[in-house]
């Protein structure tokens, strides 16, 4: 969202010897993610569905430009770590599993970081009156999504929590 100021952030940490990284959806503009791409010696990159349709109806947004610029990211060279939310109820099935690790296939990324779903931000929503939706769906943990790791390490891609 604000662009100029992670540069100039991001320019002051490196001139300091500093590791730069950022977390991104990957829903951004692309010469605005290559402008802040140039400072970053790693970005973890989140994907929140590999089917669009889904993708569509879990944020609001197709994942087009999101699969588009993570290709991007790495047709620049950069170190990038694709991490995925593994949600209850939305793409925590093994089909979920085989379709994300279809993507990054395609895309040529040997290496995923899975993020056991919690309510951490339940709290959050509360207090902004917002509707939580996860009200009922307990946390998950590593041992709870080893089936789900499978289906990656079976299709050659290093998945770890």
């Amino acid at each position: 969202m604000y662009p100029d100021f992670a540069i100039a952030l991001l320019t002051t940490l490196q001139a300091e010897g500093i590791h730069t990284a950022i977390e991104t959806t990957g829903y951004s503009a692309p010469d605005v993610l290559e402008r802040v791409a140039a400072h970053l010696d790693l970005i973890l990159f989140d994907i929140k569905h590999w089917d669009e349709e889904k993708h569509v109806k879990g944020t609001g947004v197709s994942n087009r430009l999101i699969v588009e610029n993570l290709k991007r990211i790495i047709a620049w060279g950069k170190k990038v770590l694709p991490r995925i939310p593994v949600i209850p109820g939305y793409n925590d099935t093994l089909i979920d599993a085989e379709g994300f690790s279809k993507l990054l296939l395609d895309v040529g990324i040997p290496k995923v970081q899975l993020l056991p779903f919690h309510r951490f931000g339940e709290k959050k929503y509360a207090m902004l009156g917002l509707d939580y939706f996860y009200t009922d769906s307990p946390p998950l943990h590593a041992e709870d999504l080893k089936p789900y790791q499978q289906v990656f390490h079976k299709n050659n891609i290093e998945a770890f929590f």
